[in-house]
């Protein structure tokens, strides 16, 4: 395309010559003139014959470029030797100019010798589009049927105009003009402008609703799909004008009044007014509400034997005496046909007599179903499945060739073809007749998406700065329906390594077969002075997992398991150990880690075997909208190994649509742990919870939005002392800065978390972007310790050591030490008084709960969901965060 500054020069010089006649100065709907030739006059009487001119003695062409003469007299009705009249001349002019091959055309004669003088229209060098910003090139090209290389006519450019100008009237611009301009170029070649001013998007400024009385003008407003423009809508598509939302809007308001009784109500106008200056509309309905009625007598007459019309009638939803609903009455068709249907009569036809009495104001309902044979599953046809194999979509059908037709478990093969996550989820199951009367072809035409994902998360928290992870997962691995999935995450906190496949359907049983192998290294952190923070405990995992599921009913299926795990739990020799005996041989001590830390140390197995037993009937495991599922979940560990202990967990979830695309879900779980080895005692001969601080429940982050990572529940916080001189006095009190503590989150036995979530559904444009907003609620708590033996830092000492500038190794004061005589490390100094305070804070089952609200969002780099969660009930010790957010792709 030529630049604007380039073109305007042109065509500012050449208009005079090559513009089309009328052409640039007709709108974009006018029309071009016609030639000039002479007009006849009205006739006061029948014309007589006309009379001949003379005889044709001579015929040619002149002025023709790219056509034969003889072509371009087959146009026309003259012939070489037989008479000609002007009239027959001027048809000839007509003809020519109809074929709108030529931009002018003449005739001369020379006392029968005619000669036929044309000027061809010239040929299209090429289209010029400027001006269009909100519309793209390629959009605008595929409306415009001139091209390069055509024969140049005004009809196209017309038709072109037309056609692009009512494109601009689709994206709501009715202010849109298109002045086409023609450029001469050598050798009878133009090339063809068309100047575009697109104008403002045209809104709907106002919405009048004339005629009703029993609803007021918001209350019908709101039932539209088109929206007033006002500032707070600017993110609205439904502002702009749309002609066929405004057929539509006139459907939801009829909806409306039907579902509210007035059975006569109808619209009786509905008028777009375009405002002068073409920027707004006034959209009037005129309405005439009518009479509200009741339901009269209700009844279901079946023709089918399966099927008591009585029995059916007593299971009506409405009843004789409450106000009509339309959309009731459609709901019951669909019932009772669905009805029908888990009786084998797929195609059973449900038709509602009305009988309207308009003198009592009732309408009377007749559900009749007509006889129909029962039906069979002549065969079952998969369609669009491209990678995935057809038996990984059949083994989901809960029908089979031969099998009497049900409705229901048609719906249940939906559901479960859905749950695979394979396809697009606008997935149906088509019913269509077979060969035969009592034969049906169950049809289903899916389109796949993408099973594979690549996510790649971060996070930001207090607790672990920076958190990265990255995992590829292939959902439908070699189109089979296996899972393959590896998985890399990193922090300050935490790193890990696991790989896991998973085969649903074991030598094509109904058997699942997975496994899992990894290798976890947490590295527990604490904060010191000034923020600082060092490792406490680092416990290295690694193990396998072997797991099979086997399904028990339609909706419950049981899991087993088996997993071995090696776990070493160590701490930092140079910092948490140190001669306690004065025997020359280090072990932890107390008094630098903490009781609870030196009894986490060691190596140790874990055995465990487990079981899950699951009951689901959610209409989608990835995305449900509808159903519940409950997980009941118990391990052993003691098949070998060194550790012992009973660990139970209950979770479940249930979802409602609530109409207009919300879905509302509540979802809650719990869980105990209980050792098997009894009393335990630390080195110092104390008695220690006998669960080991590895295999607890911790909460927070991730499990409960507004609360950090392991966040919430029993911990110990050590408060160190701060010094003050007063007159050559030194003293010490416990600093209440957050940097001046450590906190170590202890976890608990027993936990229990709750959650309320509504997903809220937003506009056309949003859903089209993957936009998925909701509102939630949590709740949870976790408890359950022995408490723990605390160490006091003034307990047989005078006082601490603090640590040289610039070191972020505290220590203690050794045994023996007094305030006068310190036993400090060399470059340490002695602080008077206690050198720290420990407190046991959290162990309490008393409800955490946050609220917040949170978005999914299908972006251009990948999903990627926010939340923003505050807490609004916490415990002195926890840990709260305000935001957290992830982000990945698909391919």
């Amino acid at each position: 395309m030529m630049s604007s500054s380039r073109q305007r020069p042109v065509v500012a010089a050449l208009l005079a010559t090559t513009m089309i006649a009328g052409l640039s100065a007709v709108p974009a709907y006018g029309q071009v003139a016609a030639p000039a030739r002479a007009a006849a006059p009205a006739p006061a009487a029948p014309a007589p014959p006309a009379t001949p001119a003379g005889t044709i003695r001579g015929l040619t062409v002149a002025g023709q470029q790219r056509l034969e003469p003889d072509t371009v007299l087959s146009y026309t009705k003259l012939r070489l030797g037989e008479p000609f009249t002007q009239e027959s001349l001027d048809q000839a002019l007509r003809d020519l100019y109809e074929t709108e091959l030529f931009a002018d055309v003449q005739i001369r004669n020379d006392n029968g010798a005619l000669t036929i003088e044309v000027k061809e229209n010239p040929v299209i060098n090429r289209i010029v589009l400027e001006g269009n910003k909100r519309l793209k090139e390629e959009k605008i090209r595929p409306e415009i049927r001139l091209a390069p290389r055509q024969i140049y006519t005004r009809s196209k450019v017309r038709a072109d105009v037309a056609r692009i100008i009512e494109l601009y009237r689709r994206q709501g611009r009715f202010a849109a003009t298109v002045e086409p301009k023609m450029v001469q170029l050598d050798q009878n070649r133009v090339d063809i402008v068309f100047e575009i001013s697109e104008g403002p998007k045209s809104k709907v400024r106002q919405i009048n609703i004339i005629g009703n009385e029993k609803f007021g003008d918001g209350e019908l407003r709101s039932q539209m799909v088109t929206k007033q423009s006002r500032w707070f809508r600017i993110f609205s598509s439904g502002t702009s004008y749309d002609p066929d939302r405004l057929a539509y809007d006139q459907q939801k308001l009829r909806q409306f009044y039907l579902t509210e009784g007035y059975a006569d109500f109808r619209v009786t106008s509905a008028v777009a007014e375009l405002t002068p200056d073409k920027q707004d509309f006034i959209i009037t309905y005129v309405v005439e509400e009518g009479d509200r009625y009741k339901f009269g007598d209700v009844k279901v007459e079946s023709d089918i034997r399966d099927l008591s019309g009585d029995s059916l009638t007593r299971m009506l939803p409405m009843k004789k005496g409450q106000w009509y609903n339309a959309k009731q009455v459609e709901d019951t068709v669909d019932t009772l046909s669905e009805t029908a249907g888990l009786f084998g009569y797929a195609f059973a036809d449900v038709q509602p007599d009305f009988n309207r009495d308009k003198d009592t104001l009732t309408m009377g309902i007749n559900f009749r179903i007509a006889n129909a044979p029962r039906v069979y599953v002549e065969r079952v046809d998969i369609n669009g499945n491209t990678l995935t194999q057809d038996k990984v979509v059949r083994r989901e059908f809960r029908l089979a060739e031969g099998d009497a037709f049900n409705s229901f478990l048609v719906k249940r093969s939906k559901d479960r073809i859905n749950s695979l996550g394979f396809f697009q989820e606008k997935l149906d199951v088509e019913q269509k007749p077979g060969s035969a009367p009592d034969r049906i072809v169950l049809e289903t035409n899916v389109q796949e998406k993408s099973t594979g994902e690549l996510s790649l998360s971060a996070g930001f928290s207090s607790l672990e700065r920076f958190i990265l992870s990255a995992s590829i997962t292939q959902r439908n691995f070699r189109g089979k329906g296996q899972e393959l999935r590896t998985s890399v995450n990193w922090s300050n906190y935490s790193k890990s390594v696991e790989v896991g496949f998973t085969e649903p359907y074991f030598m094509d049983k109904n058997i699942a077969l997975g496994g899992d192998i990894y290798r976890r290294d947490l590295n527990s952190f604490r904060y010191l002075n000034n923020n600082d923070r060092d490792t406490t405990y680092e416990q290295t995992t690694t193990g396998f997992q072997i797991r099979a599921g086997v399904p028990i009913t339609e909706y419950m299926s049981l899991a087993l398991r088996y997993s071995l795990n090696f776990d070493d739990v160590t701490l930092n020799k140079d910092t948490y150990y140190s001669d306690t005996d004065g025997d020359g041989s280090i072990e932890c001590d107390p008094l630098l880690a903490g009781r609870y830390l030196c009894d986490a140390i060691g190596k140790r197995t874990t055995s465990s075997v487990g079981y899950s037993l699951i009951y689901d009937t959610r209409d989608n495991r990835i995305r449900p909208t509808r159903g519940h599922n409950v997980v009941l979940s118990q391990d052993f560990a003691g098949l070998g190994g060194s550790v012992k202990y009973v660990r139970t967990r209950l979770n479940g979830s249930k979802y409602w649509p609530l109409g207009g695309g919300f879905i509302f879900s509540i979802s809650g779980e719990g869980g105990y742990i209980h050792s098997l080895e009894g009393d335990r005692r630390d080195s110092t001969g104390a008695l220690v919870d006998p669960v080991r601080l590895t295999d607890r429940f911790f909460l927070g982050e991730p499990q409960i939005r507004g609360f950090d990572i392991r966040g919430i529940g029993p911990r110990v916080i050590r408060r160190y002392y701060e010094s003050t001189t007063d007159g050559g006095v030194i003293t010490a009190t416990p600093s209440t800065a957050n940097n001046n503590r450590t906190d170590d989150a202890l976890g608990g036995r027993i936990y229990y978390m709750a959650r309320a979530e509504v997903e809220i559904p937003l506009g056309s444009g949003a859903r089209e972007m993957g936009l998925r907003p909701s509102v939630f609620v949590d709740a949870g708590a976790v408890a359950g310790l022995k408490n723990p033996a605390l160490v006091n830092g003034a307990a047989g000492f005078g006082g601490y050591c603090s640590p040289p500038s610039g070191s972020t190794t505290a220590t203690s004061e050794k045994a023996g030490g007094t305030a006068a005589a310190p036993t400090c490390p060399s470059g340490y100094s002695h602080i008077s008084g206690t050198g720290f305070v420990e407190e046991y804070l959290g162990d309490t089952l008393k409800p955490r709960v946050s609220v917040g609200f949170g978005v999914n969002w299908n972006s251009p780099f990948g999903p990627f969901r926010i939340d923003i969660a505050k807490a609004l009930l916490k415990e002195p010790g926890d840990d709260t965060k305000l935001i957290t957010f992830n982000v990945g792709t698909q391919f």
